[in-house]
């Protein structure tokens, strides 16, 4: 008993040293906390985009078409865009072994948003469910294996909640270790 303890004991005290925030993570968390900060005014750049249906700017030109005017795509797209972005953070600074199902709504507003550019507005939003099928056939049942594994440990061992969910958590250093986890 005495040896587990002191190996509680030693996982603790590691991850009290790796939990202290390193110059590179208090320059990511700034940057993260920046933008969620200013992501109110970021909504309401939509309103410097003239109400016409084309857009000429030194970038670029942007035609409305189906839609009314490009303000109105425009409102549209920061309505899709700036949940998605929150929803990107989450995702990446999630701690939590059930992170994975934040894939399913990441998968519903990336069609969002590509749906937004397609010329036939009269099917925004209507199909997703169909086309996000195939996405949850794979997140749900890998999040419920998973939930099943910790249990089957959590029953068999004397493990709390909290060690199994560290035991279960990837890793990877950065931002490229955590999308080369993906793909």
């Amino acid at each position: 008993m005495d040896n587990q303890q002191q190996n509680l004991k030693r996982r603790k005290d590691q991850s009290l040293v790796t939990d202290k925030p390193t110059g590179k993570s208090l320059i990511i968390g700034s940057i993260i906390a920046t933008f969620i900060a200013i992501t109110p005014y970021l909504f309401y750049l939509y309103e410097s985009i003239p109400e016409t249906q084309v857009w000429e700017n030194w970038l670029f030109t942007y035609d409305s078409k189906s839609w009314a005017d490009a303000n109105f795509a425009m409102w549209v797209f920061t309505n899709k865009v700036i949940p998605f972005c929150f929803i990107l953070i989450w995702f990446f600074t999630c701690r939590h072994w059930w992170y994975h199902v934040l894939l399913v709504p990441i998968a519903m507003y990336i069609y969002q948003i590509v749906g937004i550019f397609n010329d036939n507005i009269e099917h925004i939003d209507k199909f997703e469910l169909l086309h996000l099928i195939p996405v949850m056939a794979i997140v749900i049942p890998s999040i419920y294996l998973l939930r099943a594994r910790m249990f089957n440990k959590l029953n068999t061992a004397d493990k709390t909640m909290q060690e199994l969910e560290e035991e279960f958590m990837i890793k990877p250093k950065g931002l490229v270790g955590k999308l080369k986890q993906y793909f």
